[in-house]
């Protein structure tokens, strides 16, 4: 009798007396003013949630790679160290993807990738709201790649830069085919670019709130915890994977702009 009250207790504090959940999982999406009411609306200049986390990314990023990195020492501390091999981890892999014409256009694909990277974990702190997870940072990021690029690749090449689009090596029966594909599949670039990360961090950290609320319920609360604890594992990879997706595609499409030919 005990084990059955306690587990209707617990389902009451997990539904609302409509029969609805109390916990919502996609409320810690929702974009709220820093200062004033809640509910107040939202305008192009109202500081809001989405504004303190990103200057709290782009803060540690310069923490990180300015400060950080202010001494120079020979023997490089902890702070240091870490500014490093992320620099050398970003570096080779623009060097590795867009080759060595890619590497003057470094600085920008390194900002991409801390920004991203310190997003993403700051999004991991309870009580955060992880900015990457939205979709108007998202869309903004990958449309600034996509308008570089292509910028870049007309400004370098003229018209030549069309060759992306004309596959060369096919049959030329099906060269006009493969033209039209080809364009399209490029004009996508910006919108899978930004929903693979949006995507992916808001369903991890939505799956995470629905464990949470689980948890509430005794007869499920052990395995609740388990679960949320291999989910936070799994975001903590998550992080940094889609980081390393979002900038290798990006050397991927600085390639193309370089060297426009199939």
């Amino acid at each position: 009798m005990a084990e059955t009250t306690g587990a209707a207790n617990g389902a009451e504090a997990a539904h609302g007396e409509g029969g609805g959940l109390v916990f919502h999982p996609m409320d810690q999406f929702i974009v709220k003013p820093l200062f004033g009411s809640a509910g107040d609306p939202v305008g192009w200049l109202t500081v809001t949630n989405v504004t303190l986390w990103i200057a709290l990314a782009v803060l540690c990023v310069i923490a990180l790679m300015v400060l950080g990195t202010s001494g120079r020492g020979i023997v490089p501390g902890r702070v240091q160290s870490v500014a490093e091999l992320a620099y050398g981890f970003v570096y080779k892999m623009v060097e590795d993807v867009s080759g060595r014409d890619g590497v003057k256009y470094f600085p920008y694909i390194m900002t991409l990738f801390m920004f991203i990277v310190f997003a993403n974990f700051l999004g991991l702190i309870p009580m955060a709201f992880t900015t990457t997870s939205h979709f108007a940072v998202t869309v903004v990021l990958a449309l600034a790649v996509f308008l570089t690029v292509t910028a870049l690749g007309f400004i370098k090449h003229g018209t030549k830069f069309l060759q992306l689009f004309w596959v060369s090596s096919a049959p030329l029966a099906l060269r006009p085919v493969l033209a039209v594909i080809e364009v399209i599949s490029y004009f996508v670039r910006p919108v899978s670019h930004s929903i693979r990360l949006a995507g992916n961090l808001m369903a991890g950290h939505a799956v995470i709130k629905v464990f949470a609320g689980f948890a509430a319920i005794a007869a499920v609360s052990p395995l609740s915890v388990v679960a949320i604890t291999a989910m936070y594992g799994l975001e903590i990879l998550v992080a940094f994977i889609q980081a390393y997706v979002f900038t290798i595609l990006t050397c991927v499409y600085l390639k193309d702009a370089l060297h426009p030919h199939h």
